[in-house]
């Protein structure tokens, strides 16, 4: 369609909230099980990195961001395309992220290695 008048006009035909509501509704409860299958595992995750910071003494009012770098890796774990020595590397990229801002180095490589199970990458 080299018209935008017409790219317009179609447009507008389908993006009505009718049909937006009508296609959302068809899809709402696999999102909603997918959403609650994500937070479920998200949470067990964090209990997971609570326990190894209590493991090791960290205070509990620094964390939020040994917490944050957790949801991190975890998000990088659920990505499809990124595996092996590219995905120790990108976590090895958070870990040196999250170190300049202050962290404990090793208590990050603890999560890392204890938590999501990534080892340091092999340059």
């Amino acid at each position: 369609m080299a018209d935008p008048t017409k790219r317009m006009e179609a447009w507008r035909a389908k993006a009505t909230p009718e049909r937006t509501k009508q296609a959302l509704e068809a899809r709402h409860a696999d999102m909603q099980r997918r959403y609650e299958a994500a937070m479920t595992e998200m949470c067990a995750m964090e209990t997971q990195v609570r326990t190894v910071l209590n493991k090791r003494g960290v205070h509990t009012s620094i964390y939020v961001p040994y917490l944050n770098f957790g949801r991190q890796l975890w998000k990088l774990t659920r990505q499809r395309e990124i595996s092996g020595e590219s995905f120790a590397m990108a976590a090895k990229v958070l870990l040196d992220k999250w170190s300049s801002r202050g962290l404990s180095p090793d208590i990050l490589a603890a999560i890392r290695s204890e938590v999501f199970d990534i080892g340091e990458p092999k340059l």
